[in-house]
């Protein structure tokens, strides 16, 4: 427990006299302000007696008693509303609402007085609201100049600020700027606004105007003696983000982004949110908009399995699957240390022995089955897998072992315990596959698509792209490349690739594990395809030092242009506007126990190609209970005859 902090009798002394002067400082800019709105009712008065008679009040004592009791009413109406207590801003809206009603309540005090005074009175009762409308506009309008005095006091209060261009005129851009101008140790100064759209154009924001559109951005950086532009859209997609980076970085600017909508905390947006632009800006900031909340009841309160929980998916999984309450998410990984690791990111902590921890291999037949049998998972989300193509190139029969033989695995012991949803992750490259990674991920959804013909639960597989920052990802691979003074290699000029942060990819996983049906690959939305190219020679241009970019040529099995569906699959869009559902045709388990790993890579190879690609629907299916249960790979003869 933290010790309370006490003060000495001098920090006593001295905080009770700053105390002295703050009430001080208050009670003269209440009375400051008492006197201003006397005054102005006053001049409203003498406004109303001028237009009724012709002639200024200034010998009309009757005038003046009513002067003086509008001015003692003013202030007992405004006390009574906390108007003249200091608890509103000076300005604010807030204080015009209380103001407003206390020089209603006080000139209709005023004319109840002067209607009961014998006639005729000092002033007419039909002039005296009159005189409080008057009296009113006048103090709304010295609160006016108050304010941008104020305002124009704070932009040219720190002439050490950095000038900056804010491109976008909307509520992300207006909101910004009040902060910039507001916030005393802001360290920028907003000198123009640009935005797209012509009838933005005549625009001014807090003082600020708007001088074009995105053509504008040097001849407004030259002008203005700009350094850096902000684009203040918080909804700016990928697309546009590198559209107007490309024409600033030629204008010599550096670009600043705010937060995306979705991580600003009650939508606000404050000039600490200001950061610089990244890479994942420019790749992923797609801005899907989900709501995981509404479908992922079904990870509440359940029993939940994450295979591969210590990679870059697996990892973002349990983070999001722990925030929907589950009764247990067990958390498996042959990496102790990325287990460790995720462990600490989800509770802060590393217990060691924490029996949802597991450390095993999906290799391990009977380690799988005895965990399934131990836990009884009811959810399960296979993420485990080798995804390394060039390595899987080389060694075919490890995708064998690991993606494909080990996907039966777990799919065998989910089955066996009842699990009621089950999700596999599987990858682009599995559309029109022509790799060892994109065979064994295709025959990885067929062979789901085939038990969840057979089982009781929903089994699923769930499609998507490259994940920006993950293990092995081509962000990481530059990073690491940069860090070593180069060179960047692409195999392409003009390879592309899809691109998904993992936070979009994994709440999408999630949704579709709620939306799928039986046997269902669900393909999530990529957006737009990056060339490879542009974003080595963008991270290239940014390096302290001259990097060159090289070009290795595509590595085998490698594809120039990735590809979301495979050439029978058509988008068809039922639940989700973001998730599309195509079929993958099941494989009978005896073609994937027909697999041979440890024989010639090649052969390796062409076997996985003919599954993947249905060569093998010549021999005619049978039904599940008409096939006899085959050992699996590492599978004792107990555990066969147990299954028979």
């Amino acid at each position: 427990m933290q010790k309370q902090k006490t003060f000495g009798p001098q920090e006593l002394r001295w905080w009770r006299a700053v105390a002295r002067l703050s009430l001080l400082d208050l009670r003269w800019r209440v009375g400051l302000q008492i006197g201003v709105d006397a005054a102005c009712l006053v001049l409203g008065l003498s406004a109303a007696y001028l237009a009724r008679f012709g002639q200024p009040p200034v010998a009309d004592a009757g005038f003046w008693v009513i002067a003086v009791l509008a001015a003692c009413l003013l202030y007992v109406t405004g006390t009574a509303l906390h108007l003249y207590l200091g608890r509103y801003r000076f300005g604010g809206f807030d204080e015009v609402l209380a103001l407003t009603c206390s020089v209603g309540l006080a000139t209709l005090g005023i004319v109840v007085v002067d209607a009961g005074i014998s006639r005729p009175g000092p002033l007419p009762v039909g002039v005296l609201p009159l005189a409080g409308a008057v009296g009113l506009v006048a103090m709304f309008g010295i609160r006016y100049l108050w304010r941008l005095a104020e305002k124009r006091g704070r932009r040219s209060q720190r002439p050490d600020t950095e000038p900056i261009i804010v491109f976008g005129a909307g509520d992300g851009a207006d909101r910004v700027l009040a902060s910039m101008l507001h916030t005393p140790d802001s360290p920028y100064r907003p000198v123009a606004l640009l935005d797209d759209d012509p009838r933005t154009w005549n625009l001014a924001l807090s003082g600020v105007r708007v001088r074009g559109g995105r053509e504008d951005i040097a001849t407004v950086a030259s002008q203005t003696g700009a350094r850096t532009l902000l684009v203040a859209i918080p909804s700016a997609d990928a697309t546009l983000l590198r559209e107007i980076t490309e024409v600033a970085e030629e204008a010599g600017l550096t670009v600043k982004v705010l937060p995306r909508v979705v991580d600003l905390i009650d939508g606000r947006v404050d000039v600490r949110d200001i950061r610089d632009l990244d890479l994942t800006d420019l790749l992923g900031r797609c801005q899907i908009q989900t709501d995981v909340s509404s479908v992922a009841g079904y990870l509440t309160g359940k029993r939940i399995l994450v295979t591969g929980a210590g990679g870059s998916i697996g990892s973002e999984l349990c983070r999001q699957i722990h925030r929907h309450q589950p009764e247990k998410m067990i958390m498996l990984d042959r990496d102790e240390s990325a287990l460790r690791a995720v462990q600490l990111s989800i509770h802060g902590q590393a217990i060691a022995d924490d029996e949802a921890v597991v450390l095993c291999d999906i290799r391990d037949v009977e380690a799988v089955d005895a965990l399934f049998d131990r836990h009884r998972p009811q959810v399960v989300f296979h993420a485990a897998a080798l995804k390394h193509l060039p390595l899987l190139e080389r060694f075919p029969g490890e995708s064998i072992k690991t993606n494909v033989w080990g996907t039966l695995a777990i799919l065998d012991a989910a089955v066996a315990v009842g699990v009621e949803r089950f999700v596999n992750i599987s990858t682009d490259k599995a559309a029109n596959p022509t790799s060892a990674l994109g065979y064994s991920k295709r025959i990885t959804e067929r062979l789901t698509a085939h038990v969840g013909q057979r089982a009781r639960g929903v089994f699923v597989s769930v499609r998507f792209g490259n994940v920006l920052g993950s293990q092995g990802s081509v962000l990481r691979i530059f990073a690491s490349q940069l860090a070593a003074g180069g060179p960047l290699t692409v195999t392409h000029p003009d390879v592309t690739r899809y691109f998904m942060t993992v936070e979009e990819a994994v709440e999408l996983v999630i949704q579709a594990g709620a939306l799928g049906g039986n046997g269902d690959v669900l393909v999530l939305e990529m957006g737009q395809p990056v060339r490879i190219a542009d974003v080595a020679k963008r991270l290239a241009a940014r390096a302290a030092r001259p990097v060159e970019v090289i070009y290795t040529g595509l590595s085998a099995g490698e594809k120039l242009h990735e590809e979301l569906f495979d050439d029978n699959e058509h988008d068809i869009r039922r639940h989700h506007p973001l998730i599309s559902y195509v079929s993958a045709p099941p494989v009978e388990r005896r073609h994937i126990l027909d697999l041979d790993p440890w024989g010639q890579p090649e052969s390796a190879r062409t076997a996985l190609r003919q599954l993947a690609r249905c060569e093998d629907l010549g021999v005619q299916p049978r039904l599940e209970a008409e096939i006899p249960v085959q050992p699996r790979p590492g599978q004792t003869p107990t555990a066969v005859a147990h299954e028979q």
